[in-house]
């Protein structure tokens, strides 16, 4: 094929494939099988790699990222990505359009639904997307257009558009995509994410545009920022310009002027909220005018023309069934409510977990019961209170022994919790091997939950310490492993092996100690012998540590199983000492750092490892005390805290150019 031909055909497939993705993305309406836009987008590939000055910056083939980018640039934002005062109240609500009226002659205002994900800006110059960015702090956000172009519901192109245009929206994963990602993470021995706003907002900054064009995101455009070359003067008819234009736009009430009417429709959205696709946590009300917003004004924070209604926690009634009880890592016995499932922020809820005896006392809780049940921030179900007893309601007793080995439960003295005593209680073996090879303990890829389980039900593995002494053979007669997955899974096991002490010590589950308390352990007591042979006083010595901590370490240590499992993991090669970093650059002594948001060229344990080595501390709140707060993006109520404070705040890239590091 000549250049010129396949010009022509680059063009033609290109506007092709985008109409078919349209089609299918915006109108959920598909014109053509898979097989046939595969095929399509196949041939596109083949015309640009081989004409490759041919490619067209809006070309279909881009939406499938390319390579990993080692980080974001930043972004000034030309008109701040403000953010809206939340409103808690229909009072509240009500008083702001009050205000308006005040103000105003006759002021229509537009309700629209509150999407929980990450906002971001899109430009397009002459149709084409030539920029998209985060909100960051409002003022400066950062350069993620090759991720934002792996998401289909962003055009590459706009159809009849003006020479330039800025609109702001949404970037959400839907609850379905979620669930499908967080199932695929448990089965992987991931820490899934929390929530959709978090799976969006971790997808969208992913360092390789390819993992984020496999997480299905979304997005919603609720403004425009700027335009050139059309006059618009409403908030609503540039909605529908946008839509017309070929973006996804958040849907829209009616003009509204009446104030019992803008409470009836956040109502009508509330009442339907777990009816949408994707989580929204409020109800936005902006005045429709251009003109009379810029009459309203702003502060120097927030618009004062529009409010988001922020949803209280929702509650549903249901029946308890039954409470199962579970034994953890460390041999507390939690009680756990199994009830009528009900819809709450959008999943279906069946379990909630109940603590202890003495909140189910506090609640008077019984089998049988009508109970109140709510997600706690919108994410961890929880029993707020009975509200009926069943007929013959007894309350509910926790079992006097462990539900699994039978041993004779104890209630510990120091908090409220039930504990079997027995270290070698099957679920409790299991918790910990679990616990044993996540990510921030021994990091052994691989080794999940079901990996675990599968490995000891064959009967390969009855301690940690047998996971050193598996072998390829062992592996191959389970229907998990294949000759590749069994040795990644030994390569990992072995790497495993050369973790610094603090790891291994995290692993071991020790109470009251967590990774950060493992490391400063390991800094005083730099070999495993030294720990052992530490008294609770020297322990309680290191700062940041108390009685309890101490008392953990050294009770832990005096128990025979755990003297043994350390001894054995020592012979299999498991590396049982601690090499603290030297700091010769003490330039950030008593200096006192506080991290928040997402910072975007390393993770907070590597920001606070890197304050550490030139001899600073990293706190987890802001006060008087704090030197500098460090700000990522999405920064949240410690940089507000810090600001009030008037305590320096400093990016990621400022904090790197104090350690007179180059990158």
């Amino acid at each position: 094929m000549q250049k010129e031909e396949a010009k022509k055909r680059i063009e033609a497939l290109s506007r092709e494939l985008e109409m078919h993705n349209y089609r299918y993305y915006i109108l959920n309406d598909p014109s053509v099988s898979d097989y046939t836009y595969d095929e399509k987008m196949r041939e596109l590939r083949s015309l640009e790699a081989e004409y490759p000055d041919l490619l067209l910056p809006a070309s279909p083939s881009q939406r499938v990222g390319g390579g990993a980018s080692s980080t974001f640039e930043k972004v000034t934002h030309a008109v701040q990505m403000a953010s809206l005062q939340d409103v808690f109240s229909f009072e509240e609500v009500a008083a702001f359009v009050q205000r308006c009226k005040e103000q105003l002659r006759d002021p229509r205002f537009v309700v629209e639904p509150k999407i929980d994900g990450l906002s971001v800006s899109l430009e397009y110059k002459n149709g084409i997307l030539t920029r998209g960015s985060t909100r960051g702090d409002g003022f400066m956000g950062e350069d993620v257009t090759m991720n934002l172009k792996t998401i289909h519901t962003v055009p590459l192109q706009l159809k009849e558009a003006p020479s330039y245009l800025e609109v702001r929206g949404e970037v959400y994963m839907s609850r379905k995509r979620f669930e499908k990602l967080a199932q695929q993470q448990e089965e992987n021995g991931e820490t899934p994410f929390k929530n959709p706003r978090n799976a969006a907002s971790g997808s969208l900054r992913q360092k390789d545009a390819s993992v984020t064009a496999k997480r299905g995101l979304d997005i919603l455009i609720f403004n425009i920022q700027q335009i050139e070359g059309v006059t618009l003067t409403d908030h609503k008819a540039s909605i529908d310009y946008l839509a017309d234009l070929g973006l996804t736009t958040v849907s829209q009430s009616d003009l509204l002027n009446d104030t019992e009417q803008i409470l009836e429709e956040i109502r009508r959205i509330g009442e339907e909220r777990s009816s949408y696709p994707y989580d929204i946590d409020g109800v936005v009300v902006k005045l429709d005018s251009f003109s009379q917003r810029e009459e309203m004004g702003s502060t120097s924070k927030v618009p004062k023309w529009a409010v988001a209604y922020k949803f209280p926690p929702e509650e549903k009634d249901t029946i308890l069934r039954d409470i199962e009880i579970g034994v953890g890592r460390t041999g507390v016995i939690t009680p756990v409510a199994v009830f009528d499932p009900v819809r709450l922020a959008g999943t279906d809820v069946s379990r909630a977990t109940l603590h202890n005896q003495d909140f189910i006392n506090e609640k008077g809780i019984c089998i049988g019961d009508t109970i109140v049940v709510r997600k706690a921030g919108e994410i961890i179900p929880e029993v707020v209170r009975a509200v009926r007893h069943a007929e013959n309601a007894v309350l509910y007793h926790l079992p006097e022994k462990c539900p699994v080995c039978g041993t004779r439960a104890e209630r510990d003295e120091t908090e409220a919790a039930l504990r079997c005593p027995n270290p070698d209680c099957p679920a409790q073996l299991m918790k910990r091997m679990i616990h044993f090879a996540s990510k921030d303990a021994m990091n052994i890829d691989g080794l999940g939950p079901q990996n675990l389980i599968a490995l000891s039900e064959a009967g390969l593995i009855h301690s940690v310490a047998d996971l050193y002494t598996l072998k390829k053979e062992d592996l191959l007669r389970l229907e998990r492993f294949a000759e590749k997955s069994a040795e990644n899974l030994l390569a990992a096991i072995e790497k495993s092996k050369e973790n610094p002490l603090d790891r291994l010590i995290f692993g071991l589950g020790i109470r009251n100690i967590g990774r950060g308390a493992a490391k400063l352990l390991c800094e005083r007591f730099p070999s495993m012998e030294q720990i052992q042979n530490a008294s609770a006083e020297e322990i309680a010595e290191i700062e940041g540590f108390g009685a309890v901590m101490a008392e953990s370490v050294v009770t832990a240590f005096a128990e025979p199983h755990l003297r043994a499992l350390s001894a054995r993991l020592s012979e299999m090669g498991v590396r049982m000492t601690y090499d603290a970093a030297v700091v010769t650059d003490r330039r950030f002594e008593g200096l006192t750092f506080v991290l928040t948001g997402t910072l975007s060229t390393m993770k907070r344990s590597d920001a606070k490892a890197l304050i550490e080595q030139y001899g600073g501390k990293v706190s987890g709140s802001v006060s008087k005390k704090t030197s500098y707060v460090v700000a990522g993006e999405e920064a949240g109520s410690k940089l507000d805290k810090a600001n009030a404070l008037g305590i320096p705040v400093v990016s990621e890239e400022e904090l790197i150019q104090m350690t007179g590091q180059e990158g």
